[in-house]
């Protein structure tokens, strides 16, 4: 439980360093908007909850998908297929400056090296 503790504190201050960063910020507003749009798509398309359209929205960002939904409709495979192409290079990206966070340490920049 300890572990899981260290753990979770570095994320949150990985995320928090992370929040400074103006790419950062405009990489969550638009994974946010993604999920957003995803989950209403899904609702109104396909016919999903609102929680199993953003389960199934974060799944596919960040893919690890799931096999127990497939979009039946035309429509719901086309906008499929774009929102696996523009979300998981965006969600990709969030987590590239989230893990820069978690491992750019105090000392690195006190020693001036760039973040």
């Amino acid at each position: 439980m300890v572990s899981f503790a260290v753990t979770l504190l570095r994320l949150l201050q990985g995320i928090a360093r992370s929040f400074r960063n103006k790419d950062f910020q405009v990489l969550l507003v638009i994974i946010l908007l993604l999920l957003f749009s995803g989950t209403m798509f899904y609702r109104s398309e396909e016919g999903l909850s609102t929680i199993d359209a953003l389960y199934f929205c974060v799944s596919t960002l960040s893919t690890v998908g799931d096999s127990g939904f497939r979009p039946a409709t035309t429509l719901g495979k086309i906008f499929t297929i774009l929102y696996i192409v523009v979300g998981t290079g965006a969600f990709l990206g969030l987590m590239f400056y989230i893990a820069r966070g978690v491992l750019n340490r105090k000392d690195d920049r006190e020693r001036g090296e760039k973040p």
